[in-house]
């Protein structure tokens, strides 16, 4: 079986070209580093819902999107070490810097998920 981290954050529409270009360079890196998959998925049919739902998970605004990401590894012991090495990969450094994101990182969650089933 394999381990996932899973991601959902609100990005400004505005500023989409700039979360892509942010995301293919995180992606390439997570990948050279080891991961299995790097994905990026931009909402298409998401409703707000009455008690839940991915726009109210982000407290979504009117010129936002909801992003739904995930990033698969071998294991959580191989996640551990790519994302170490990824997080200390100098290409992301411009990243880290919370008031350059193109979205809200506050309103941003995640967690790592062992997968369940596998077909």
């Amino acid at each position: 079986m394999s381990y996932v981290d899973g991601f959902v954050l609100p990005v400004p529409k505005k500023n989409l070209a700039a979360y892509r270009r942010m995301a293919r360079k995180a992606g390439q890196v997570w990948r050279e580093h080891g991961a299995l998959e790097y994905r990026e998925c931009i909402a298409d049919d998401v409703q707000s819902g009455k008690l839940t739902s991915f726009p109210q998970s982000v407290k979504l605004k009117a010129d936002e999107t909801v992003i739904f990401a995930w990033i698969v590894y071998k294991s959580r012991a191989q996640r551990d070490r790519v994302n170490k090495k990824a997080m200390a990969d100098p290409r992301l450094a411009a990243m880290a810097d919370p008031k350059a994101l193109p979205f809200d990182g506050k309103r941003m969650f995640w967690g790592g998920f062992k997968t369940m089933v596998d077909l």
